[in-house]
């Protein structure tokens, strides 16, 4: 299967790849094994998932070129230093049995610890984080670099702070929390959005708006929820899954497209469900 992509800033991205998050051993290895094999050419993974040996001995054994993919890792909480930073992705590339990544993104904010509704003081600058990264593009160690869980201030702050183009934003997208003033900042300022968790955890599996707009195409309410992801202008999505039925189904959303009107009802801010979207992902894994 072929998978499109997007273009922005120059940067073609393959609009849907696979995330990893709390994947880990032989599960990862065979998912992204699978990823490949049915065509996916984006993977997106982190230090702190403590995945990366196995995503890199599943690109190893595939037959797919390594130039033909799209490759991401982002920074360690405890690697934001410029030493750090440094040797924290030569040991990644290590890791993942590559002399380069395509794309290298800060995690979360310096100031703000994973999953915390607060920013705290302390931390690295954002700036000597952005110094390490960029002397690693002139390396040609990484391509292009980007962040993620930033919001608009953060994110113009990075871009005024770095000299190599601030690729990619990575964050939460999916119809309950739609992003729309950080995806419009994006758009004017060629910034890709990269949305992470599009089916909020499973949370849009039993959306009866999504299966009612699906069965007008044949596609599942997580296909739907997918395609709305990407048919916005400047995104890609990560969706995450294990089973070769989903990741079929999941980049299986490019025969159709979504009308304007359906775009605006699959639409539905709701903090209730993109909360219980966030405990369902505290849950132990599924198929």
């Amino acid at each position: 299967m072929t998978v499109e992509s997007v273009s922005v800033g120059g940067v073609d991205v393959p609009a849907v790849g696979l995330g990893t998050w709390r994947l880990r051993g032989d599960d990862c290895r065979r998912a992204v094994e699978t990823a490949l094999d049915l065509g996916y050419r984006h993977v997106d993974t982190a230090q702190a998932y403590g995945n990366e040996r196995q995503v890199g001995a599943a690109i190893e054994s595939s037959a797919v070129d390594r130039d033909a993919l799209f490759l991401t890792t982002k920074l360690d909480g405890s690697a934001r230093r410029h030493e750090a930073v440094g040797r924290s992705v030569r040991e990644s590339l290590d890791r993942l049995g590559t002399d380069y990544l395509d794309c290298l993104l800060i995690h979360w904010p310096n100031d703000k610890p994973p999953f915390s509704p607060v920013r705290l003081p302390g931390g690295p600058p954002l700036a000597e984080t952005l110094d390490a990264m960029n002397e690693l593009v002139e390396a040609g160690l990484v391509r292009h670099i980007g962040v993620s869980n930033f919001d608009v201030r953060l994110l113009d702050e990075a871009r005024r702070l770095s000299d190599a183009p601030i690729v990619t934003n990575q964050v939460q997208l999916h119809p309950y929390w739609d992003q729309r003033r950080l995806l419009g900042y994006c758009r004017r300022n060629d910034v890709l959005l990269t949305a992470y968790s599009p089916l909020c955890h499973g949370g849009v599996l039993d959306d009866d708006r999504l299966a009612r707009i699906g069965r007008r195409y044949d596609k599942t309410p997580a296909q739907v929820a997918i395609r709305w992801a990407i048919q916005h202008e400047g995104v890609c999505a990560i969706p995450k899954a294990t089973s070769r039925a989903h990741l079929a189904a999941n980049v299986d959303v490019f025969d159709f497209e979504l009308t304007d009107a359906e775009m605006e009802r699959i639409r539905r801010p709701s903090k209730l469900r993109t909360l219980a979207g966030f405990a369902r992902s505290r849950l132990p894994l599924g198929v």
